[in-house]
């Protein structure tokens, strides 16, 4: 039997998610989800369908496709099927001229038949709320979450290395990732939270492969298939002695995913200034992990951190050349890239159960992107690490 959301989970989730439109929007009457993570989120099936939340009363998720798949995987309270959105409204008997809705992404379409049926006069957006919801983590959630760091570990520092062999191309090596990824759990795709980026597992390149420009906000590059497929790795680039391997790729279990980078050495050995770099990179992990306590303002501690750093080593940090990204680590659950952000402007404190991905990196030029990644629960102690303790660099043939 498949896994099931428990119910107390998804009363709680909804629980909060009103405190926060409440303490928000006082005056707030209904709200509507379309996103299928959020959907999943707040209902535990994804289905084609709206879930309706009003203010007071029950909420109800309607399901044009597949409504027995949705009754035989949600425990949500309240499912029923639709033909339009014409159902539900007739349910009503009061719309408000101001409705909240994932302005993030919910399409003109999409908007336009729920505007004929639900005459509204103005919409609002309620992205804030649902990323809020979801960035403090249930330990239910953090248990999956705790499953998927534990395949990254097993795949990345123990397995990866095995297969590693002079010759193998960038897209036969995430091949081969790939397949050791599904053996071990993980669920076969990676959900970023950025629209049309399902993606099946990252950034895996050899040398300066790894700075190529690419679409994902992401220190790293990857060169990809081809201009109409950027992604895996290319076919074209093979191992050689004395490569970088560089390998950024997100593992799922359960819908809930961890974020990790390992780097490893084929051959012969890379100069000791691009080990120190590398060093310097872990170094900075290791100094933001004791600071992930509840209470603790992202925004300051992305201060902290780069104004200790020197000029010198600024350059090419966190992305090569004008493609550094501004950030030193983000949120993740069910997707990565979730709030919250080590970044300037993320006021808010960090609660315990928020779970985050740190990965200070640097670009070299001749080499590649050298640093770390994992992922760690906020703790009253510190960030603790779900993904693995290992410093990189790992040597190989």
């Amino acid at each position: 039997m498949p896994m099931r959301v428990p119910g107390s989970e998804l009363e709680n989730r909804l629980k909060r998610f009103r405190l926060l439109m409440d303490a928000a929007h006082p005056d707030w009457e209904i709200g509507f989800i379309f996103s299928k993570v959020n959907l999943y989120y707040f209902t535990g099936t994804i289905q084609d369908g709206m879930l309706l939340i009003p203010r007071n009363g029950e909420a109800c998720f309607w399901v044009r496709r597949s409504y027995e798949r949705a009754r035989d995987e949600s425990r949500f309270p309240q499912i029923r099927g639709m033909k339009s959105y014409r159902d539900a409204a007739k349910t009503m008997e009061r719309i408000p001229g101001t409705v909240y809705l994932e302005t993030e992404q919910v399409p003109i379409a999409v908007y336009s038949r729920l505007k004929k049926h639900f005459p509204f006069n103005k919409v609002r957006a309620l992205d804030p709320q649902v990323l809020s919801t979801r960035a403090v983590k249930s330990p239910f959630e953090i248990g999956l979450m705790e499953q998927a760091g534990e395949i990254h570990r097993t795949v990345l520092e123990d397995l990866v290395p095995g297969v590693l062999r002079e010759g193998i191309s960038e897209a036969d090596l995430t091949s081969e990732i790939y397949s050791l990824m599904l053996n071990e759990g993980h669920h076969g795709i990676v959900r970023f939270g950025m629209s049309e980026s399902e993606i099946l597992l990252g950034l895996i390149g050899f040398g300066e492969s790894s700075i190529y420009p690419t679409y994902l906000d992401s220190p790293g590059g990857n060169a990809g298939i081809s201009p109409a497929v950027p992604l895996l790795g290319s076919r074209l680039r093979k191992l050689r002695d004395g490569d970088l391997v560089f390998v950024d790729i997100g593992c799922g279990y359960n819908g809930y995913h961890t974020d990790k980078t390992m780097t490893y050495v084929f051959g012969r050995p890379l100069p000791d200034e691009v080990v120190a770099v590398h060093r310097k990179c872990v170094e900075i992990q290791d100094a933001i992990v004791p600071l992930l306590k509840p209470g603790a303002v992202p925004a300051e501690i992305y201060d902290t951190i780069t104004e200790g750093l020197k000029p010198s080593f600024l350059e090419n940090f966190m992305g090569y050349g004008n493609r550094r990204v501004k950030f030193l680590g983000h949120g993740i659950g069910l997707e990565i890239a979730e709030n919250p952000v080590i970044a300037k402007g993320f006021d808010e404190p960090l609660e315990e159960g928020m779970v985050i991905a740190l990965e200070p990196k640097k670009g070299i030029k001749g080499i590649g992107m050298v640093g770390t990644e994992n992922t760690f629960v906020v703790t009253p102690g510190g960030g603790k690490s779900i993904t693995g303790h290992h410093p990189g660099l790992i040597p190989v043939g």
